[in-house]
């Protein structure tokens, strides 16, 4: 919807970033290496998949055991979040032997990336409970985020080109509260960097007038082409919804500067407004291999810069993990014993 440029000039994240030591990483790797061993693989007598209760239920439990410093920044993240919205832990542990980036946006299965699949879900499950969508990655509860060739120019996960400031999935009526991101390769030219912006940082740049606006439901998003009935999500919008809600000091947030549309010219000068405020507060990092960012999905809009793939099995990939703070509001939409929401149906027109 809105142009800004490629290179931006942001802020660091260096305050809201936790460096595991050497050996709080040792212990990590220690404990999630004993989880894989312990755990049932596909091809074995047990589950294969991740949606399973039982392995979720072992995978939360073994999780007690994480680096006390890392549990309790998360655990304080869950409850009170921080004014970037954004939480980074680096030295995550990971696999010693990576498979080639996946061309097509699909990795193998989660057997053969154990550690670094059982790390993001111990890390999120002092969130809250995994979610996932039927319509989205095949439902799967750790997705492969990868450029796609043919698919540069993509406002989605499989482009390449600045990726807009947005709310995963802000059109779903279960949309994550919290993203997980964790990097096992970094671009090739560290231009990558990984963006946010919080709505409290926003809020003293916004008039009194264009928060009246924001509050308003004159805003609908188009859906994701994931979501789409006809796998294009052409015309598939959500219902009329505010951007803000909530407390005034501390509003909650729902924004995509690329696929949201305000239906008034208030509601469009206001969102022109809230994005240059958004832009000012905006920071980011260039993921590295083992890095783990966790972004606060009901206060903060995130992104990506620009970024060049060269489709040789060594480009960016990262592994995208949600988790909501009461799975039970869904439970309407699950089969009993999944947390994967059943497809959403479409809403197309005005």
């Amino acid at each position: 919807m809105l142009d800004h440029p490629q290179e931006l000039a942001l802020g660091g994240v260096a305050e809201v970033t936790l460096e595991l030591t050497p050996d709080e990483a040792e212990g990590f790797r220690k404990l999630v290496t004993e989880m894989a061993d312990a755990l049932p693989h596909p091809g074995s007598a047990g589950p294969t998949t991740l949606d399973t209760p039982e392995l979720l239920e072992e995978i939360e439990v073994a999780a007690r055991w994480l680096p006390p410093r890392m549990a309790r920044a998360l655990s304080r993240f869950r409850r009170e979040g921080n004014p970037h919205g954004t939480l980074i832990v680096r030295n995550v542990p990971l696999d010693d032997a990576l498979p080639p980036t996946p061309a097509d946006g699909v990795a193998p299965d989660w057997s053969r990336l154990p550690l670094a699949t059982l790390a993001q879900l111990a890390a999120v499950s002092w969130l809250g409970d995994v979610i996932a969508y039927a319509d989205e990655k095949d439902g799967r509860l750790v997705q492969d985020i990868v450029p796609v060739r043919g698919a540069e120019s993509r406002q989605e996960n499989s482009g390449s080109v600045m990726l807009e400031m947005h709310t995963e999935d802000g059109f779903h009526p279960f949309k994550p509260d919290f993203l997980s991101l964790l990097c096992l390769r970094a671009d090739h030219e560290r231009r990558a960097r990984t963006t946010s912006a919080a709505i409290t940082r926003a809020l003293p740049r916004l008039s009194a007038e264009c928060l009246s606006a924001l509050r308003r439901p004159s805003f609908r998003i188009r859906h994701s082409s994931s979501f789409g009935h006809d796998g294009t999500g052409t015309g598939d919008v959500s219902l009329p919804l505010p951007v803000l809600s909530g407390p005034d000091a501390e509003p909650e947030l729902v924004a995509d500067f690329h696929s949201m549309e305000p239906l008034d010219e208030a509601a469009g000068r206001a969102f022109g407004e809230l994005h240059d405020a958004m832009c000012a507060v905006l920071v980011g990092t260039v993921l590295e291999a083992g890095d783990l960012i966790v972004v606060d999905n009901r206060t903060a809009v995130h992104g990506r810069t620009g970024f060049r793939p060269r489709y040789d099995g060594h480009d960016r990939w990262l592994r995208r993990c949600f988790a909501v703070a009461d799975l039970r509001r869904s439970r309407g939409v699950r089969a009993a014993g999944s947390q994967v929401c059943a497809p959403l149906r479409p809403r197309s027109g005005p």
